[in-house]
């Protein structure tokens, strides 16, 4: 959410920025109620101090037994409070408009952000690896996944419908290991560890910036008021709502967490294995900082870093993107997308995503800090995913497959696969044999 006063003095900057964003937003009309509320508040207020001044003067009266004089007093009061009744009832309603077109207003976009329509206008930052080439038909995560038993997508179709799947043996381990890679890499980067919940308030994703724009992307739990989160940064956030905190120190937060997507709107599209699922798992990195653009720039490199160092620890080719303004959220400042090499796509595909959100989030969720003049101040904002899965897996068992079926197990991988180096198609009940 960005201060309604800044919108007031940059209506034409906020309206460039919403279209770009592809929001529809009138921020004209959000000036015309927020003017309106403006105006009813300068009128009501001093039929407020009229009111309280005459009920005041009404006791005294009544103690000098002064009865006419109060009587008309009470009918004066009377009357101030019809008409206060009437404007109030205007203002709340100028107040319920504004604040619902003040949540479509998007955050600004940073100077370096590149223009563009779609994620074809993104822009290449970087890219680190070669990408794999094969002396045979290389099989694609599915055919692999079947081959060693350990992705069963019709099952998971006749389970859990469209976009669902099964991991047994040692796509479970896989699944896990590279989750456990990941913590572990930010535990000793200085993150904290949460469990967070999974299912979530709709306060909780409002003050996150995900609603109103995101619903139709999360699954509502009964028609309530609490919904299955689609990431845990929505829990990392909230979990300072209404505080707040001493950013003497950046807070780094991470979680592991299950995430729910309904995927509305990809209707034939990544619709081949595990691309697109509606159940899948993460790991989050969310960091609070002061709110210093420069010292927000240094973090956001850093949790950038850190996802291109897990990449490189699974021995994966991957690109940093820099996201134009047409495929970035309402709630994103900046923000790169890692892609990740897909051999059977022949193309990269997106696995994480960096965004640095100034204090858009930390307004919406009231998230402040004391500034070292002692003033309270909002808060800036970062997250990435560190890894998802089982996405991840697609380049994984991919790029380190070789011509008899069998899989490389990356070495910073071999600790949480019980020391196995390689996955060997059998006929065990694991579904594969190891060594």
């Amino acid at each position: 959410m960005l201060d309604i006063k800044w919108v007031r003095e940059h209506a034409g900057l906020v309206q460039t920025v919403a279209d770009r964003k592809k929001i529809r937003l009138s921020v004209a009309k959000l000036l015309e109620w927020d003017e309106r509320r403006r105006e009813l508040l300068q009128r009501i207020e001093p039929l407020r101090q009229a009111r309280n001044q005459r009920s005041q003067a009404i006791s005294g009266l009544i103690r000098e037994g002064r009865a006419d004089e109060a009587e008309a007093g009470k009918a004066e009061v009377r009357e101030l409070g019809l008409q206060l009744s009437g404007l109030e009832t205007e203002l709340a309603e100028a107040e319920l408009a504004c604040n619902q077109l003040l949540l479509l207003v998007p955050n600004i976009v940073s100077p370096d952000t590149p223009e563009g329509l779609s994620d074809e206008d993104n822009v290449e930052v970087r890219s680190t690896g070669a990408q794999p080439v094969f002396a045979f038909a290389p099989r694609d995560h599915v055919a692999l996944g079947e081959l060693h038993d350990m992705i069963d997508i019709p099952r998971g179709v006749k389970t859990g419908g469209s976009r669902s799947y099964y991991l047994k043996g040692a796509g479970v381990l896989l699944h896990r290991a590279v989750q456990q890679l990941a913590l572990d890499l930010l535990l000793h980067k200085g993150f904290t560890p949460l469990e967070v919940p999974l299912m979530v308030r709709t306060e909780a994703l409002t003050s996150t910036g995900f609603f109103p724009l995101g619903q139709d992307q999360v699954y509502r739990i009964d028609g309530g008021e609490t919904w299955l989160a689609g990431t845990s940064e929505a829990a990392l956030i909230s979990y300072y709502s209404n505080e707040i905190v001493d950013l003497s120190a950046p807070r780094l937060l991470a979680a592991a967490s299950q995430c729910f997507r309904s995927e509305v709107g990809s209707a034939g599209r990544d619709v081949h294995g595990l691309y697109r699922v509606h159940q899948f798992a993460k790991v989050e990195q969310v960091v609070l900082c002061e709110a210093d653009p420069d010292l927000a720039e240094s973090l956001l490199q850093a949790i950038t870093r850190n996802a291109e160092e897990l990449l490189r620890l699974l021995e994966l080719p991957y690109r940093v993107m820099a996201v134009c303004t047409g495929d970035m959220s309402q709630k994103t400042y900046k923000q790169y997308d890692i892609e990740t090499w897909m051999p059977s796509r022949q193309n990269y595909g997106e696995t994480h995503s960096s965004s640095n959100l100034l204090d858009f989030q930390a307004r919406r969720s009231n998230i402040r800090y004391r500034d070292a003049q002692g003033r309270l101040r909002f808060c800036y904002t970062l997250n990435n995913t560190a890894v998802a899965s089982p996405r991840i897996l697609i380049p994984l068992l991919e790029t380190h497959q070789q011509e008899d079926g069998s899989v490389r197990i990356p070495p910073a991988l071999r600790p949480y696969m019980n020391g196995l180096e390689l996955l060997v198609p059998g006929a065990e009940a694991s579904g594969a044999s190891f060594r």
